[in-house]
């Protein structure tokens, strides 16, 4: 079967081209291993008849490999407005498939991109990606599956079990809403510039119902107290919110790390209750 993408310029004719230096400013790191990207989006499964959304693209590597795996339209959103005229570029090799979206990540709304099914399936920019996450995670209902590269230390966050080191506010409120699948990780050498620590992929996919019946905005409050003093006692460090803590059977002698995502629920509803 013929690969369209053998149409194109090497990207380093790109980046040559149209000055593409990656931008420390913007967490930018570029992968161009066409290997490497093409294993990206078999994680993200089957892309057919989806509506694909990607973040910072940057010069386009993991974004050929999404068109190839032929998506019913691929959204690349990209601030960067050096990346923008030659990510156009692609828009003669797969035409009609690419549309460009000149935008800040963190203030898009999901909805308007396509038509359902969606998956993200992205390189996120570093400073943003546990933003951009925390976002998504509030529009999981437009969302049919994510596929994300973060650094690596944030995917043993999201993966953490509770009674380790690693669990925290970002493993609660992920796994409420998600089941997650850690895909591989991806060595620093991978790409330009290196950055300073591993990467990992990581599959998400929205529950259809979270796994305990609360508010976000009382699981975030919860979660963002208990673990804002995570080495206080829980009667300690939750004394802000009034909550009888033994009423509802948790330990008051506890700390934030030894709760499960369930007793979290329990205390974002109690203040819920209270508010």
């Amino acid at each position: 079967m013929t690969d369209l993408r053998d149409q194109l310029p090497p990207l380093s004719d790109i980046i040559a081209r149209y000055d593409l230096g990656a931008k420390k400013s913007l967490g930018q790191h570029f992968l161009f291993d066409q290997n490497l990207t093409d294993r990206i989006a078999r994680a993200a499964g089957d892309l057919n008849n989806v509506s694909v959304i990607e973040i910072g693209p940057g010069p386009g590597g993991l974004t050929r490999s999404l068109l190839a795996a032929d998506p019913l339209q691929l959204y690349a959103i990209e601030r960067d407005r050096r990346c923008i005229e030659a990510l156009g570029e692609l828009n003669q090799v797969f035409p009609g498939k690419l549309t460009i979206v000149s935008a800040d990540a963190l203030k898009t709304d999901i909805s308007t991109l396509g038509v359902p099914p969606r998956r993200i399936v992205a390189n996120l920019p570093y400073n943003i990606s546990t933003a951009l996450l925390i976002n998504w995670l509030q529009q999981l209902k437009h969302i049919d599956q994510m596929t994300l590269m973060f650094q690596k230390e944030v995917v043993e966050r999201i993966v953490a079990a509770p009674s380790t080191k690693a669990y925290g506010r970002l493993s609660v409120i992920t796994q409420w809403l998600c089941k997650t699948n850690f895909e591989f990780n991806v060595d620093k050498r991978a790409f330009t510039p290196p950055p300073k620590i591993m990467s990992s992929v990581l599959t998400l996919r929205p529950r259809s119902e979270p796994l305990f019946p609360t508010r976000f905005d009382a699981m975030e409050k919860v979660t963002a107290t208990a673990f804002g003093q995570r080495r206080k006692m829980l009667r300690s460090s939750l004394k802000s919110l009034d909550v009888d803590i033994e009423a509802l059977g948790i330990d008051p002698t506890a700390r934030a790390e030894n709760l499960t995502i369930e007793e979290f629920c329990l205390l974002a509803k109690a203040t819920e209750e209270r508010s």
